[in-house]
């Protein structure tokens, strides 16, 4: 972590309380909102951690479930002060998946599919930047280089010294055969790969096209687990405008099985490292 404190992760973990109390009292989303002259959607947004948590909010909501210990409206009061906190991608001004890093930054482990292209964690420089540079092609040389600078930083969680990321990722093979970059940035990139999947906490599995029809052809998703147990286990899918986080057990189960079955599908990491080194030999032959 950047910090000791991580303003998504603190900002999710109040939200869980505030529900615990609303559900302890009794009381719908809209009751609440009644109650305080604001929309139920504010009160969804504040309870699942997507919307910035004040302390005002916390007092009025405690006032409403009438809590009557001080020591827990003080300890949801100081939540909501750290909550408030900037993490490290602020730095970097306006980044439309900040909710995700600050997720990411805490993570003690991920599980990602990818159909299409290398995971952001898994990228060389290069690469990075002839991704960002073709899914965003009105962006300014400026802003894609500032996202490709918040992705290596990213990247920092996967070496953390005593804490790294456990990453598993499965790439289709499609991710090592689309040309991005050109042949060389190609070569680099399958090269640097084969060597992050042998680190003890990093592995990489390559699913075939052989393999036909699989778990994973809905698309690219990953599942965050947290080190601390009062985290909810995240499931994340990236949209073009908006992104989704599923955290229903049930929603959050289902994908821990289909991600189970890829894992089971694809070729073990051995016979994935030969195989990303067969891919990247093909680039070199290239004349």
């Amino acid at each position: 972590m950047a910090s000791n404190v991580n303003p998504t992760v603190r900002r999710r973990r109040l939200g869980q309380e505030l529900r615990k109390l609303r559900e302890e009292k009794g009381m719908t989303a809209e009751e609440v909102a009644d109650r305080l002259l604001v929309s139920q959607s504010k009160i969804s947004r504040l309870e699942n951690g997507r919307r910035s948590i004040s302390q005002r909010d916390v007092r009025d909501l405690c006032g409403v479930y009438e809590v009557a210990d001080r020591r827990i409206v003080e300890s949801l009061m100081q939540m909501a002060k750290e909550s408030r906190q900037q993490g490290w991608w602020h730095a970097f001004g306006d980044i439309p998946y900040s909710v995700y890093i600050g997720l990411e930054t805490e993570a003690a482990s991920l599980r990602i599919y990818e159909p299409q292209i290398v995971p952001g964690l898994l990228q060389t420089q290069t690469y990075a930047e002839a991704v960002i540079a073709g899914a965003l092609p009105e962006a300014s040389p400026t802003e894609v280089e500032k996202r490709v600078r918040v992705r290596m930083r990213r990247q920092e969680r996967v070496s953390a010294p005593g804490n790294p990321l456990r990453l598993w990722a499965v790439l289709d093979e499609a991710a090592l055969r689309r040309r991005v970059g050109g042949r060389q940035t190609m070569i680099e990139q399958l090269e640097h790969l084969g060597e992050l999947s042998q680190l003890p906490h990093v592995t990489v599995q390559v699913m075939p096209f052989a393999m036909g029809a699989h778990p994973g052809v809905n698309g690219q998703y990953a599942i965050l687990e947290f080190p601390d147990t009062a985290d909810s286990t995240v499931v994340y899918l990236e949209g073009v405008t908006s992104d989704l986080y599923l955290e229903k057990a049930q929603d959050v189960q289902s994908y821990g099985v289909m991600y189970e079955h890829l894992r089971a599908q694809a070729l073990n990491a051995d016979d994935s490292r030969a195989f990303i080194e067969d891919v990247a030999k093909e680039y070199a032959r290239e004349t």
